[in-house]
């Protein structure tokens, strides 16, 4: 006993209880909710408790305390650290939140942030997911205008030359960006795509590196538009958001001012929603958008 003691896991602050209707606490596990508070504590800001700390917080004998750490570390959730004698989160608790987290659609979760970049930016918003060498379109919001250019929900058009499909190839390793091309024929002379695959993957790290992408009349002449990536828990680009505006009723300055901004701050409110707690460092503090989110 003493040898698998010393894989345990460490103590927590507990949580509050289930709430439930009067007279429903005869139905609770008082074993199984002093393990959640165990691991939602862990999950606060204190990441890392002492044996003594998890039977403090959960005002229990350090026996009680450790027969409780000793059946979350069996079962993944808990892990011990000998070294400082703490316990913190396992990796099932991880695969729950994965879990969690794929059960969540990601049109339900864009489709209000959706609405509101349509309604703060006046032009019509997108969401769209990579397949092959094409964008997917999996929402639109419309703009309220009589002007505007309409792309339908399954729509799929070249990412090579669109500003999502752009934003979402340069999430790819290089490699896989010259596997995908590498049969694609070179594009015609006039068009804003670069002219060599080469010259194409140095446009994709930009646009990585921007974080975002603007263009005017780039795929469809007299349509502007600016892409954002959206990430999930993980970091990786999972999809893109964007907005399309006549390009005749805006120009450079409010595109890759007020209106890059908005997009920006939609994607990264997304991209909060699906797990992704770094989504703020591709987001203009400036945009009111991302200020009402960061409230």
């Amino acid at each position: 006993m003493a040898k698998r003691r010393a894989n345990l896991p460490g103590p927590t602050k507990s949580i509050p209880a289930v709430a439930g209707d009067e007279g429903a606490d005869r139905y609770l596990v008082p074993a199984l909710t002093r393990g959640l508070s165990i691991l939602q504590e862990l999950s606060d800001q204190r990441h890392k408790l002492t044996l003594s700390e998890v039977a403090a917080t959960l005002a229990v004998t350090r026996s009680s305390a450790y027969r409780l750490l000793f059946t979350l570390a069996h079962l993944g959730f808990v892990t011990f650290d000998s070294e400082t004698k703490t316990y913190a989160l396992g990796p099932q608790v991880l695969r729950l939140g994965y879990g969690y987290l794929a059960a969540r659609d990601i049109v339900e979760v864009a489709t209000p942030h959706l609405v509101r970049l349509r309604d703060r930016t006046g032009w019509s918003a997108h969401l769209g997911e990579l397949l092959g060498r094409d964008v997917v379109y999996l929402a639109r919001v419309a703009t309220r205008r009589s002007i505007a250019s309409t792309v339908h929900v399954g729509t799929r058009l070249p990412a090579r030359t669109t500003t999502m499909g752009r934003i979402l190839l340069s999430g790819l390793p290089a490699a896989e960006v010259r596997e995908l091309y590498r049969e694609e024929p070179i594009p015609h002379e006039g068009t804003m795509a670069p002219q060599s695959l080469a010259a194409f993957i140095d446009q994709l790290a930009t646009d990585a590196l921007n974080g975002v992408v603007v263009q005017n009349s780039g795929y469809e002449p007299g349509v502007a538009s600016i892409a954002a990536p959206i990430r999930d828990m993980t970091g990786h680009i999972v999809a893109a958001v964007n907005i399309s505006a006549v390009a005749l009723l805006t120009n450079e300055a409010e595109l890759n001012g007020p209106l890059k901004a908005e997009v920006l701050a939609a994607a990264n409110a997304i991209s909060r929603d699906l797990g992704h707690e770094t989504a703020a460092d591709f987001v203009s503090n400036d945009s009111p958008t991302a200020q009402q989110n960061a409230r």
